[in-house]
């Protein structure tokens, strides 16, 4: 086991998925702060051990890492809410989602891919939701006027 490489994997799968999941949690979305942290903490930790235990054949590593993306399959699938005005907490299972493969990238030694993905990730997270809302609003003239349209 090579402790210091672990250990930066693992202190940036905990920094990595507490930035983004203080957005989430800025947002007032139920996984916040702590889900993303642990849940990108959790997936460094089982990609680590996934690569230290991957003593038997060519393959053997990407087993654990094929069963992290299932587990959080279950996991995002929480999130999601459907009622009559719709269906609601897919940005944060896809949240979710993302901050399991940055932990992945943590626990795998790409430290760039995960710093790249997670800035790209925030980024999405506060400009896109700050366009959506206008978005939403066109949206919505826009189906009332075709509506009434519709009834003339």
């Amino acid at each position: 086991m090579a402790w210091p490489d672990d250990l930066i994997s693992i202190i940036l799968a905990a920094l990595l998925g507490a930035g983004i999941g203080l957005e989430r949690e800025l947002s007032g979305k139920a996984a916040g702060l702590r889900t993303n942290l642990l849940i990108c903490l959790g997936a460094s930790v089982f990609t680590i051990i996934s690569r230290e235990m991957a003593t038997g054949p060519e393959g053997s590593a990407t087993r654990i890492a094929a069963q992290i993306v299932t587990g959080v399959g279950f996991l995002g699938a929480g999130a999601i809410i459907q009622d009559r005005r719709g269906v609601h907490g897919l940005t944060t299972a896809a949240s979710i989602w993302l901050v399991a493969s940055i932990g992945m990238a943590c626990g795998g030694q790409f430290y760039i891919l995960a710093v790249v993905a997670s800035l790209i990730a925030v980024l999405a997270l506060i400009g896109l939701g700050k366009l959506s809302k206008p978005l939403e609003r066109h949206v919505k003239k826009n189906k009332s006027q075709s509506t009434q349209d519709e009834l003339d």
